[in-house]
């Protein structure tokens, strides 16, 4: 058995106990895909981000570690909810180099990291604000019936087609992608009542991790929308503050003209209040992607002891 440090960091939050918390340990060199999946599963986060120094290997066997144009890659991060691995998470992302910089092992300025979908670049300022570069969004204007997706959220139908006409139900995605729901108002979305499985089987017709609702009606007045994630898929009833939702958004709005024509040159999403877990991303859209950044804390610093494979007692049928 061994031990090994494991924080808990409070992501798109400049204070404890706010934002979005990630599992984060920041040397998990050598851990099986089991251990981590309990490790994950112990910490209770929503994501447990894993950084390990393991090259990815070709067909042939020769070790990787390099991205296209033959740039090194600085870090490999692996993602897990509580009960399953995921692909990419960006909140988890954002308060693994959130707390790397807070201690002092990385400076400020660019690192690129390999995920399970693909290599992306990560910046942190001098502020300890850090940017997580995503892929370029891919957005596909979905046909589906109000009436069922309302009632999935436990909405009121009429808050869905009164904004319907303009800003459509959308597939949007950046690495992961999310369902895109408009509501007119923050009251309605505040009430939405969520049936779970309703909304795994939306998110299972359409190949999505969860459903994204917003309204432009915010809690302040600096804020471009608020936001309610809500990924049964992956074991989470509803998001607090959510990375790669938000920069999938994000390329949704700019391919709905939401703005017409006059998009701000940065975006600032609220999320997390009706969880009283408030928390804001910044989401910046470029011509080769999206960046969302964010603010983080640390809210917790201590160890886990992870029993070796062999010492698992798991009953496999």
């Amino acid at each position: 058995m061994e031990t090994r440090r494991a924080l808990l960091v409070d992501a798109f939050a400049a204070e404890p106990l706010a934002g979005n918390a990630a599992g984060v340990l920041l040397d998990a060199e050598g851990l099986s895909d089991d251990q981590m999946a309990a490790v994950a599963a112990e910490l209770g986060a929503s994501e447990t981000a894993f950084r390990t120094d393991e090259d990815e290997t070709t067909e042939g066997g020769e070790a990787v570690n390099t991205v296209d144009g033959g740039e090194p890659v600085d870090d490999r991060l692996r993602y897990f909810s509580p009960t399953t691995e995921v692909d990419l998470c960006g909140h988890a992302t954002i308060a693994t180099y959130g707390a790397l910089f807070a201690e002092e092992a990385i400076d400020g300025g660019e690192r690129t990291l390999r995920t399970n979908v693909g290599d992306l670049t990560v910046a942190v300022d001098d502020d300890g604000t850090v940017w997580m570069r995503q892929q370029a969004p891919s957005v596909e204007v979905v046909d589906v019936d109000l009436g069922r997706v309302a009632d999935a959220l436990g909405i009121d139908p009429a808050a869905l087609r009164d904004v319907g006409a303009d800003l459509p139900v959308a597939v949007a995605s950046t690495g992961l992608p999310f369902l895109v729901v408009p509501v007119n108002f923050l009251e309605r979305l505040g009430e939405a009542d969520p049936d779970d499985e309703a909304i795994e089987r939306l998110s299972e017709e359409f190949d999505v991790a969860g459903v994204y609702a917003f309204t432009f009606d915010t809690l302040e007045g600096d804020s471009t929308l608020h936001g309610r994630a809500f990924v049964p898929s992956l074991g989470i009833s509803e998001d607090p503050v959510t990375g790669t939702a938000s920069g999938a958004v994000g390329g949704y709005l700019r391919h709905v003209d939401a703005f017409d024509g006059d998009e701000p040159d940065e975006l600032r999403f609220e999320q997390g209040h009706f969880l009283n877990r408030p928390g804001y991303v910044r989401v910046r859209i470029e011509s080769d992607g999206v960046r969302v950044g964010g603010q983080t804390t640390v809210s917790l610093d201590g160890e886990i002891r992870i029993p070796d494979d062999e010492d698992d007692e798991i009953i496999e049928a």
